[in-house]
């Protein structure tokens, strides 16, 4: 792959800094009382405006993964022993900030004889009895893809349940190492079938990905009964990380979401700057 250090980022790339008494408001929220929200520490250029429609993202099970993808900007290592006290901490943070719908995303805790799913359970009943009328997104993990484990998630029922592809079939091993492309996608099928009425999932682009194989990879998402799909730009976290290869036009992202609702999904989230809990409020709809 080429180094992303010779280009530029084009002018859609570009974000106004989020403004307005509402996110102003949140901010100081979530800076007074410490809240950990993926939207602050992954500094998401879509931060105001998901903030001020009463989405927001929090990240369970701490900051240090048990994988390494070369996409991914999160801390690899030893994770730190599980916070019991973590699912009620975040129901008191959505409270607080008076959120409408909840994205709950974690990191791979592959050390854990349950994968985290426990935590992933007890978090969705916490915020559920603290916050009745809020609406809730789990973008889980794929749990090494064990049934045990996913049946927990089914069991809680999230509004909308979600697990990235992240990038095509033939750059998995590459982008995503101790992942398997179509173990994702029958996890994705399993929560389907298994009574879930709102399942997405997400792909980067700009990593080496060929226009057919990103529509290889929606085919197999509608295959697998994925109703909501979102495509955005990857941007390399670090000099350590997989570089850009390209950045892609917005014409080129518009023309996947057509594709994509010609396939058949129900919501299509496709530009530069969308990320997985883009919008996730709508996909409610």
């Amino acid at each position: 792959m080429k180094s992303s250090s010779i280009q530029r980022k084009p002018e859609w790339l570009k974000v106004k800094l989020p403004i307005g008494k509402k996110y102003t408001s949140l901010r100081k929220i979530v800076s007074d009382y410490n809240l950990n929200t993926i939207c602050t520490s992954g500094s998401c250029p879509n931060m105001g405006e998901c903030w001020t429609e009463g989405t927001a993202t929090f990240m369970i099970l701490g900051n240090i993964c048990t994988r390494s993808c070369g996409f991914c900007g999160v801390q690899t290592g030893r994770p730190h022993v599980v916070d019991w006290s973590e699912p009620d901490k975040v129901a008191r943070s959505i409270k607080l900030m008076r959120i409408k719908h909840a994205v709950i995303t974690s990191v791979d805790r592959d050390d854990l004889d349950d994968m985290g799913s426990i935590i992933w359970a007890e978090t969705v009943k916490a915020i559920r009895r603290e916050n009745p009328n809020t609406t809730l997104e789990t973008l889980i993990p794929d749990f090494q893809g064990n049934k045990t484990n996913l049946n927990r998630i089914v069991n809680v029922a999230p509004e909308i349940v979600s697990h990235n592809l992240e990038t095509v079939r033939r750059l998995t091993r590459e982008v995503r190492i101790q992942a398997k492309y179509d173990r994702s996608l029958e996890v994705l099928q399993y929560l389907k079938e298994a009574g879930l009425p709102r399942t997405k999932s997400g792909i980067m682009l700009g990593l080496g990905e060929t226009q057919e194989e990103v529509l290889e990879s929606l085919q197999d998402l509608v295959a697998n009964k994925v109703d909501i799909v979102t495509i955005g730009q990857y941007l390399q976290p670090s000099k350590k990380h997989l570089p850009v290869t390209e950045y892609i036009k917005p014409k080129q992202f518009e023309f996947y979401k057509e594709q994509g609702l010609k396939m058949g999904f129900r919501h299509v989230e496709s530009g530069a700057l969308v990320r997985s809990s883009y919008r996730a409020h709508k996909h409610l709809l």
